[in-house]
């Protein structure tokens, strides 16, 4: 008895081996679920799947239902993105934003947005040049924070509410607990770390700005890894884990800070 099949719109966010030529793909589909199919004989050189279900691409998949994992007969590339495959920088760069995917997502649990945001930031990134990957890879994280509801708050106190003035280093105290940054009189009964100001800023604009805007923003590397620092801590406590990709392009040397 066939199996029952579907279509789907999807981006590819992780490929785990299996066996000697099989892949399991872990995808983002376009409703903003995840999910997750083999795609048999991926892994050989002559395969059809190699090229088209690369990590980063968006393709059209045609899956059969199966017992455990479902199963990928069918696949059509709509957008490569290789760019981002081509260019050390820029995969790594752009890691962060498939690992917060696969993180984040979950079978058959609709985030509405999730898909085209990531689908836009990735293709930016993949045609940008590449000093201003990591202010992209920041803008999708804060966005995708947002989307899955626990967006920080960067202007006013996460505790009272009311404003929040720099201290004379130009610093602002910030709790990923609390939920975002943190005025002075409530600073003294809440555990807080802190951030530049200048960061709050750059956060604000990267929440509020297309992924176009970002780009022409000519961020900063510096400016950029000091937002992609929040967006770990804020990872570590509202995701419950850090993001490795994210570790690595901090330490690589890819990117030049000073």
């Amino acid at each position: 008895m066939a199996r029952p099949t579907y279509s789907a719109r999807v981006i590819v966010v992780h490929k785990t081996k299996l066996g000697e030529s099989d892949l399991i793909l872990t995808m983002l589909a376009e409703d903003g679920s995840q999910l997750r199919a083999v795609a048999k004989g991926a892994r050989k050189p002559r395969s059809s799947f190699a090229s088209r279900l690369e990590l980063f691409s968006v393709a059209d998949v045609l899956c059969a239902k199966g017992r455990s994992l479902d199963v990928v007969s069918e696949a059509r590339l709509v957008e490569s993105n290789a760019g981002l495959r081509g260019d050390i920088e820029k995969t790594a760069a752009a890691a962060p934003i498939t690992e917060l995917v696969e993180r984040t997502t979950q079978p058959d649990l609709a985030c509405p947005n999730l898909f085209a945001m990531t689908s836009t930031a990735l293709t930016t990134m993949s045609e940008s040049d590449v000093p201003y990957a990591p202010s992209i890879a920041a803008g999708h994280l804060l966005k995708a924070f947002a989307m899955t509801g626990v967006r920080p708050m960067l202007a006013t106190c996460a505790a009272c509410g009311n404003p929040v003035m720099p201290l004379n280093d130009g610093s602002l105290a910030f709790s990923p607990r609390e939920g975002g940054v943190i005025c002075s009189h409530c600073r003294s009964h809440t555990e807080a770390g802190y951030i530049d100001a200048r960061t709050a800023e750059w956060s604000n604009f990267l929440l509020r700005s297309t992924f176009s805007d970002i780009e022409e923003a000519r961020m900063g590397v510096r400016e950029a890894f000091s937002v992609l620092d929040l967006c770990q801590r804020w990872c570590i406590e509202h995701v419950g884990c850090k993001l490795r990709s994210l570790s690595f392009l901090f330490t690589s040397g890819l990117y030049e800070t000073n």
